[in-house]
């Protein structure tokens, strides 16, 4: 059966444009097209879409406004296609955290041929937010009902140390993962190097948005930096990031080699370096995305000593990554997204050893 998809648009050339490209797919169909979210309204309790794609600026109702009550009164799979959701903005951000599985841009100029030379990244989208649809009704009930993150209790100066890092890789739904992941962490946590699926532009802003709300600081990696503790280095788009050292100190390296299984950022390079450079010093946690991108990379850590965790299907928006990841035995503990980040902590403070005091 075809996945049935709605072109929610007020430019009538943007819906004839991506009918075209999804309806060129056996397995997409597109069952309607809405000018505004009044008019969407109305078609989804007639067609009952699979996954909808939504502008941003539109007449009668703002895209994001429509968004949030989609969420909180009919949830489904939702793809941003907005010239407005560009990379690094907060609008896209903030459709993400309203439950948004995932965007794309809209060129700003020749929109016919822009928008056909991401066909093929549209109709994965799309597919992938089909993939997702059976967890919808639950994140959107987590994000209705989620209580404030509360930061978890300290870590203890005795076991602070920058021997020790935890290694973070995500894509698809990746975005409030790893918020709710790093808002958990105490100030006087080990370092943290992410890697999450990002184009050029996006991680900036991804970076300074967690850095306003929560209680370590949390930058874009520029190359070069040492890793400190109560900090968290999201790797650029576009670019891989990879542990190295320097003397005694772990440092933070950025290349631009060629893409790993379609991906630059890579979770697999990041993942591979901290087996090389901190074997059995690191935790490696691996987040919802689709894809197999830091599995193998996630095994070499287990296999250098290092302790690791999968979030859990249910509380991914998309268990691609993590489910590979567990398949080949990679992950010693497999948990809810919301128990992760202490069990982490947990995880150091039981296998530290106090510093010698003299």
């Amino acid at each position: 059966m075809a996945i049935k998809v709605l072109i929610v648009d007020d430019s009538a050339l943007m819906r004839s444009i991506m009918t075209e490209i999804i309806s060129s797919h056996p397995d997409l169909e597109v069952v309607g097209v809405a000018p505004d979210p009044l008019v969407a309204r109305d078609l989804i309790k007639q067609l009952d879409p699979d996954v909808l794609t939504l502008d941003v600026e539109m007449p009668r109702m703002d895209g994001l406004d429509f968004l949030e009550k989609l969420m909180r009164l009919r949830p489904m799979p939702v793809i941003m296609v907005s010239s407005l959701t560009e990379n690094g903005s907060d609008i896209t951000l903030r459709a993400l955290e309203l439950g948004a599985i995932d965007y794309i841009t809209k060129p700003k100029l020749a929109i016919k041929s822009g928008m056909l030379e991401y066909a093929d990244l549209l109709v994965d989208k799309i597919k992938i937010a089909y993939s997702a649809k059976a967890n919808i009704d639950f994140h959107a009930k987590r994000l209705k009902n989620k209580l404030p993150m509360e930061v978890l209790s300290s870590v203890g100066s005795h076991y602070l140390s920058s021997e020790k890092l935890i290694m973070v890789g995500a894509s698809t739904g990746g975005t409030e993962a790893i918020k709710e992941f790093l808002m958990q962490m105490p100030s006087d946590c080990p370092g943290i190097l992410i890697t999450q699926h990002m184009p050029k532009g996006f991680t900036s802003q991804f970076a300074q948005r967690l850095d306003r709300i929560c209680n370590i600081r949390v930058l874009e990696a520029t190359g070069g930096e040492r890793i400190l503790p109560g900090h968290a280095y999201i790797a650029p788009g576009d670019q891989h990031m990879r542990l190295a050292k320097n003397g005694a100190n772990y440092i933070i390296q950025l290349d631009n080699e060629p893409p790993v299984k379609g991906h630059r950022p890579s979770v697999d390079v990041l993942f591979h370096s901290a087996a090389k450079y901190a074997g059995k010093n690191a935790v490696g946690v691996i987040l919802t995305g689709m894809g197999k991108d830091g599995a193998l990379g996630l095994l070499e850590m287990r296999n250098m000593g290092a302790y690791n965790f999968a979030q859990d299907q249910d509380s991914c928006i998309v268990f691609g990554m993590p489910r590979e990841a567990i398949a080949i035995g990679a992950a010693h503990e497999v948990a809810p997204l919301s128990n992760l980040a202490g069990l982490v902590l947990d995880h150091f403070k039981k296998n530290e050893k106090p510093a010698l005091r003299l």
